[in-house]
């Protein structure tokens, strides 16, 4: 496997932060909230193995650039900014969960700027679903205490998206949530907030929708994407929530064997 290395490219909005390994056709890979690229730390080496695999730091997130709007247009504005930053003009975009919403506005917006699509356990964003949620407790949040008993917190609202044995996965999630421990909710929230309906028809890209076999959250979604993109649906076993983390191996190798495909455009 290649080794990965990190760092920072300049951009309208700061510097944004990255880690890459391996060359050839380029793929970009688009993390959930509140994470950072070490979601996709075990499938980096293994996508460079055959591809230029890269995670980025969404804008507000891990390393990256500060903002003050939280918005999906907002972040994939820093897509498109790293893009042009890194001088690609079309590039394999992969996405899961809120990391899925911000890839699918870029395609939304930017279709000739993509070879490729690959949406991991995407939501569904309808005004149904946005009704649904709208009275649920805040995602992942915490209340900062002098005690530093929020760091509990956060493991302890975790824990049960982690088998045992990934207390290392958790620990980079708890890392990259201190991060943003202000603003925790608030990458959710804008995954609520956005009109996915407008949007959903304005993709002309080669798209694969795949999800953990575990996710109650995004899974019951899936058909119904599926229908509307006109695309296959890749159901994973033996992962949930944290599928790249969980099954970094068929990860990868799903979204190899989809941007690689002979006659991909």
């Amino acid at each position: 496997m290649t080794s990965v290395r990190r760092r920072y490219v300049d951009t309208r909005f700061g510097q944004m932060h990255l880690a890459e390994c391996g060359s050839g056709t380029p793929v970009l890979f688009l993390h959930q909230t509140p994470r950072s690229w070490t979601e996709y730390i075990r499938v980096l080496p293994i996508a460079g193995g055959h591809v230029r695999a890269m995670a980025l730091d969404t804008l507000g997130f891990g390393q990256s650039a500060h903002t003050d709007e939280f918005s999906i247009e907002r972040f994939a504005d820093g897509v498109e900014a790293v893009l042009d930053a890194l001088g690609l003009s079309r590039v394999a975009l992969v996405g899961h969960h809120t990391g899925a919403v911000i890839a699918l506005e870029v395609a939304a917006r930017a279709p000739a700027r993509l070879s490729a699509l690959v949406l991991s356990a995407m939501p569904h964003v309808t005004p149904e679903r946005r009704e649904r949620v709208r009275d649920l407790p805040r995602v992942d949040h915490v209340q900062p205490a002098p005690d530093g008993g929020h760091v509990t917190e956060l493991w302890r609202q975790r824990r049960g998206f982690y088998d045992a044995g990934q207390e290392g996965d958790l620990t980079r999630f708890v890392i990259d949530a201190l991060r943003v421990v202000d603003r925790l909710h608030d990458g959710h929230a804008a995954v609520s907030a956005y009109e996915m309906a407008s949007r959903l028809p304005l993709v002309r890209t080669r798209t694969l929708l795949m999800c953990g076999a575990d996710d109650a959250y995004a899974l019951p979604d899936q058909p119904a994407l599926a229908r509307v993109l006109g695309c296959e649906l890749k159901v994973i076993d033996g992962a949930g929530v944290c599928l790249p983390e969980q099954r970094p191996d068929a990860f990868a190798e799903a979204v190899l064997s989809f941007v690689t495909a002979s006659g991909a455009p």
